[in-house]
């Protein structure tokens, strides 16, 4: 899998979608599978606790969906798109700290029936997501 790694430490894999809120999507067909970044992750540690959202909500891009606990904070998870939340990875119930260790798979928190296509323009490239992490470290 093709991927960027920013600063020595973190990866972007070139095969989704980033929102400046830290979160990814792999959009197939319709359905976008969402998570936060290997950067967002290991800026909050230890996750210790993750509350899903529901099945069956009809969420707008840009909404607070999901929080995500660590050692260190409590973060929103946000909607990189507009739609209805169709699956939730339980597996977080017991076990968040797959957020840690495989935040681009296993690690998946919620998946989106997306209702607006146009809503992915916005969305950042790999590319374009690498930049704003080099912005925010410093690497500049």
């Amino acid at each position: 899998m093709a991927e960027i790694i920013v600063g020595g430490k973190y990866r972007i894999l070139r095969d989704r979608y980033y929102t400046e809120t830290d979160e990814w999507v792999l959009i197939e067909n319709n359905i976008g599978t969402v998570g936060i970044t290997d950067y967002a992750q290991k800026k909050l540690r230890d996750i210790v606790g993750v509350e899903l959202p529901e099945i069956g909500r009809e969420v707008k891009a840009g909404d607070a969906v999901a929080v995500v606990e660590s050692i260190k904070a409590a973060a929103d998870i946000y909607s990189p798109l507009s739609g209805k939340i169709i699956d939730i990875n339980r597996k977080l119930v017991d076990s968040p700290e797959l957020i840690n260790k495989d935040p681009y798979g296993d690690g998946w928190i919620f998946k989106i029936e997306i209702s607006n296509k146009n809503e992915i323009e916005k969305l950042l490239s790999a590319e374009k997501y690498s930049e704003l992490i080099k912005q925010k470290e410093g690497l500049v």
